[in-house]
This record gives C-alpha cells, sequence and structure tokens, in this order.
C-alpha cells in the first residue's frame, strides 16, 4: 500500500460531534459542519478533517465519538454555536484512498501491517482523514495515521 510520511502541524479546529454508531449518519454531521463553514467564508482554501475519535471493537456502538473539524486559523474568532479544540504535531503515514465504504474499510485492513512492515509503530492518536482542495469534491481522502520508529 502506498504512502507518504509527513510531520503533521498543530491544528486548532473548529468541530461538530456526533455520538453513535459510525456509519452513514457521520455524513449529516460533514454536511452541517461544512454550512456552518461556508456562512463563515472558511471553505474556499480549507482542510476537513474526520476523526473517528473511538475504537468500535473496544467502545459500544452508541458511545463511539465521530467528529467533522475544519482548521482554522489561531486568530480565527469563534461563537458559541461550534466546539473548539486543537490538535498537536505528529508524524504520520498519509493513504490516499478513494472515498468509498469499500476503499476506506479495505485500507483500515491493509494500513496496520503496512506500517510494522515499514519500521513503525502506531501512535495512540487519533487517526485523521483528511480532505484538502479538490479532494473535497472529488470523493478522495487521505487517511493520517499517527506512527512512531520501532
Amino acid at each position: 500500500m502506498k504512502f507518504k510520511v509527513e510531520t503533521l502541524p498543530n491544528y486548532r479546529i473548529a468541530y461538530v460531534r456526533r455520538v453513535g454508531p459510525y456509519g452513514p449518519a457521520n455524513i449529516e454531521v460533514m454536511e452541517k459542519l461544512k454550512k456552518w463553514a461556508k456562512e463563515k467564508n472558511l471553505l474556499k482554501s480549507a482542510i476537513l478533517l474526520t476523526i473517528p475519535q473511538d475504537n468500535p471493537e473496544t467502545t459500544l456502538p452508541e458511545n463511539c465519538r465521530f467528529d467533522a473539524c475544519i482548521v482554522i486559523s489561531k486568530d480565527y474568532q469563534l461563537d458559541d454555536s461550534i466546539c473548539e479544540s486543537e490538535l498537536s504535531s505528529g508524524k504520520h503515514l498519509i493513504f490516499e484512498v478513494k472515498h468509498t465504504a469499500e476503499d476506506i474499510q479495505k485500507a483500515y485492513t491493509d494500513i496496520f501491517p503496512t506500517i510494522q512492515i515499514n519500521g513503525y509503530q502506531f501512535d495512540k492518536k487519533p487517526i485523521l482523514e483528511r480532505y484538502t482542495g479538490d479532494m473535497i469534491n472529488n470523493s478522495y481522502c487521505e487517511i493520517c495515521v499517527p506512527v512512531k520508529p520501532l
């Protein structure tokens, strides 16, 4: 599986959270975030992220947290209509994947063996799905897996 190595910077994010089983309802969360971002004129050169916060193998489906996020500048003034957080910098393996349920599921199956074969181990931070530029409109995303050397 092809990947590139990238050190992601600290990101300040605005986000919308959904709690419940992962699946089609996550799309609604992203649409809500994009609507908010469009109203604030933030979508034009946006970095959008989705973060499944919990492992559904160890967390009950009804307790799984899913965040749809947009990277915002340090000085952007938020109001109370949206949540805010920060993601810490770190090394990630970046896998470009067609954004279909089947391709993403296959990618998640292939990612962990690929990490180990290439001399890395999973760093216990959230895996990010990143959408930038044309990816937002062309059904591709980057799965950004936090890693550290073995």
